[in-house]
């Protein structure tokens, strides 16, 4: 899939803006605080109708005005499928094909992407919820299931927590058949989105253990591994009850796929924990291109992957793989201060420069003159 056409409408520091892509690779240009990322960021939010840099939806319309707008036309297989989301007073809307979409979950899907920016690296050395929300993010892209099961467990587990919390403040005497019917209905959730987490992360090794071979000169052997506070051989909902003591004194729930995690081991050595600077940025680099092929193994259709100033962070052999990985494959969008770093690659481009909120598309301006 590609994004042929972009319009946005009071978005950012955007009152207008109107742009024709490449199919291949796009550069957006220009110095610091211009404008470049927010227009990577409009790609990502017409895919997942949220922003990946800010949770206040007020940041993202344009001065003083009401309400922003956003729309793409997604040229796919089976055709070419327009795709609108809006920021208003009333809270975010989305359409596709034209139609409103009564939740914004029917809408997650239609548009595919993978976001790589320097913070990415925190998917290796951040917290356990960095790379939950990497699994639940990418997933959800795929699989509109798993997307209803992660929201139908993530309002059950704040009931219950909201219910053990206002028990212990009022000190009534704890319902144990109202948490019951909860665990039960938290435990289908918990095991259905713990079975696809397991299978996704399966999948992704596979893919990114050869492009992780490949970058360290089969040097280096990935393995990828799901750790979860629910072991595989015991049932979920017993180990929800036998829990249930001590989260009543904490007011919280101590186990579930909310405090699982997501392990990377480079020659059976914790790469978080052990490993060099090269091999973190190199786990991470691998596991975001293998979202790839993966995507396309799921879908039948290649992501857009939007690369948020990550050129500058890479060696020339990191990058030389990078590119390599998403010929041919991926509509790429990249954000630079500078083109030095792209010189001497086997690159062509479309270029957008961007100044203060403007955006030239050198291409045009070359042919104009």
């Amino acid at each position: 899939m590609l994004i042929s056409h972009l319009h946005l409408q009071n978005y950012r520091n955007y009152q207008e803006v109107e742009l024709d892509f490449s199919p291949s690779i796009n550069i957006f240009l220009g110095e610091n605080a211009q404008g470049k990322t927010n227009l990577l960021e409009s790609l990502y939010v017409l895919a997942l109708t949220k922003s990946h840099r800010t949770n206040n939806e007020k940041e993202l319309i344009y001065f003083k005005e009401k309400e922003a707008r956003l729309t793409c036309e997604v040229v796919k297989q089976t055709g070419k499928v327009p795709l609108e989301i809006r920021f208003t007073p009333k809270g975010r809307r989305g359409k596709v094909n034209h139609i409103e979409q009564k939740k914004l979950s029917q809408y997650i899907g239609k548009l595919n992407v993978i976001l790589f920016a320097p913070e990415d690296l925190e998917l290796v050395k951040g917290t356990p919820s960095v790379r939950r929300k990497f699994l639940d993010m990418e997933i959800s892209q795929v699989s509109p299931i798993y997307l209803y099961d992660l929201v139908q467990y993530q309002r059950l587990l704040k009931q219950r927590n909201q219910y053990l919390k206002q028990t212990a403040f009022e000190k009534r005497t704890l319902d144990e058949l109202y948490l019951d019917i909860l665990d039960e209905q938290l435990a289908e959730y918990g095991e259905k989105i713990l079975q696809v987490r397991r299978e996704f992360v399966q999948k992704l090794e596979k893919f990114a253990s050869v492009l992780h071979a490949n970058i360290s000169n089969q040097k280096e052997k990935l393995h990828l591994e799901y750790h979860s506070t629910i072991k595989e051989d015991s049932d979920y909902l017993s180990q929800l009850k036998n829990a249930r003591k001590k989260d009543v004194k904490h007011f919280s729930t101590s186990v579930g796929i909310h405090r699982d995690d997501l392990l990377f081991f480079v020659n059976e050595l914790d790469v978080a924990s052990f490993g060099s600077q090269g091999q973190q940025r190199t786990t991470a680099l691998s596991v975001k291109l293998a979202e790839i092929d993966l995507m396309y193994d799921e879908t039948g259709e290649y992501p857009l992957l939007l690369l948020d100033d990550v050129m500058s962070e890479l060696d020339n052999e990191r990058q030389l793989h990078l590119l390599e990985a998403i010929q041919g494959k991926a509509q790429t969008f990249i954000t630079t201060t500078t083109l030095k770093h792209l010189e001497n690659l086997d690159v062509v481009a479309q270029i957008f420069e961007i100044e203060q909120g403007a955006v030239k598309d050198k291409q045009e301006e070359e042919h104009e003159e």
